[in-house]
């Protein structure tokens, strides 16, 4: 159930038929080589919400695309908008989608430099009382799954426009793909111009563009449609499977409260 599609009579019967569940799905918009739109995360978080919805009801929080992609100012088309922007809009929304009576909002992320923003999304809930649990979805693949996609993969470096994501945008907007850019030569090999550092556990903002200048990592010529859709059908069932048990949870939002009123009764004492 797609948020923008409903009407407002229609939305509080989607509530309850989503068991109070929100997927809100956060990507961005930024280059994806040569081949690829600079909205493939955007098309994939929709996508894999869609298809993992079907399986289990839930609503879809429209595209939400300002996230984090500060390395790829220097790339066309990229939207990067400023941290603390990003950071107060997104408490917001959180806030318009538990008003909504929604008060289990699953963030799924289609942007793998999202990777420390959505645990500390997670964390700063705990800086004020609220009623609404804020949880980060990234479910292992089934054992069978985990077997038959890692199976068809033929390339060993991938992780953006490369084979996966590749794969993806062939099932789920082919016409956006442009063969005639798919390039082989190794652009998409890590640089490894920071790699001394990194290898001792030092980490810099820099690193991603350190190895991968153009945005590219990986091989998108040995993508298909066939692969993409064992991907992100696999993908779907694993978060349908985290949206079944974050249903059944009861236990957060009762730890959550206990919290706030444990520090609330600390600050009280003093």
């Amino acid at each position: 159930m797609h948020w923008e599609e409903l009407t407002s009579d229609e939305f509080p019967h989607a509530v309850a038929q989503a068991q109070d569940i929100c997927l809100l799905p956060l990507s961005v918009i930024e280059r994806h080589a040569h081949h690829l739109p600079i909205g493939t995360d955007m098309y994939i978080g929709r996508d894999l919400c869609r298809r993992a919805a079907e399986l289990e009801p839930a609503v879809i929080f429209p595209d939400f695309i300002f996230t984090q992609i500060l390395e790829a100012r220097h790339c066309a088309g990229t939207i990067a908008i400023d941290s603390t922007v990003f950071l107060a809009l997104l408490e917001n929304v959180f806030r318009e989608i538990a008003r909504n009576g929604l008060k289990k909002i699953v963030i799924v992320n289609a942007h793998g430099g999202n990777g420390s923003l959505i645990h500390f999304l997670a964390r700063i809930q705990l800086q004020s009382p609220r009623d609404y649990v804020v949880y980060v979805a990234e479910p292992p693949l089934s054992e069978e799954d985990q077997v038959e996609v890692k199976a068809q993969w033929s390339t060993t470096v991938d992780g953006h426009a490369g084979e996966s994501e590749t794969s993806a945008i062939m099932v789920i907007r082919p016409d956006l793909v442009r063969h005639d850019q798919l390039r082989s030569d190794g652009e998409g090999m890590p640089l490894g111009r920071l790699q001394t550092l990194r290898d001792m556990g030092i980490d810099t903002g820099i690193w991603w563009y350190a190895d991968h200048p153009t945005h590219y990592r990986g091989d998108g010529s040995a993508a298909s449609a066939e692969k993409g859709e064992v991907y992100l059908a696999a993908r779907a069932r694993a978060l349908a499977r985290a949206i079944r048990l974050i249903k059944e949870d009861t236990e957060t939002l009762r730890l959550q409260n206990e919290y706030f009123a444990a520090a609330h009764q600390h600050g009280a004492a003093k």
